[in-house]
């Protein structure tokens, strides 16, 4: 599975129309609203890299009051859970 992470800046009356047409694009599974400089991030998983391009080149730009992305796409996750597993494993 591949992660990307997409920060959007977008029109402030519309950022809730925005968040809503992004949650609803194939591959998006989360969209968080946020302050600071980005007003929007969005997770996308997807099973191919050109899926990726698909989705924030094809489909994001059809999105109502999307004014900039900045796409990040995950080489390697970090999470609690996996570093506590990897410690865990052989202290039987």
């Amino acid at each position: 599975m591949i992660t990307t992470i997409v920060l959007v800046r977008a029109e402030p009356a519309l950022i809730p129309k925005c968040a809503a047409a992004l949650a609803g694009i194939a591959g998006v599974t989360d969209v968080y609203s946020v302050s600071g400089e980005w007003d929007l991030v969005c997770i996308i998983k997807v099973q191919e890299y050109g899926e990726i391009a698909h989705v924030v080149t094809e489909e994001f730009p059809s999105v109502p009051g999307l004014q900039r992305t900045m796409t990040l796409t995950a080489f390697r996750a970090y999470s609690k859970q996996e570093m506590e597993g990897g410690f865990s494993l052989g202290a039987e």
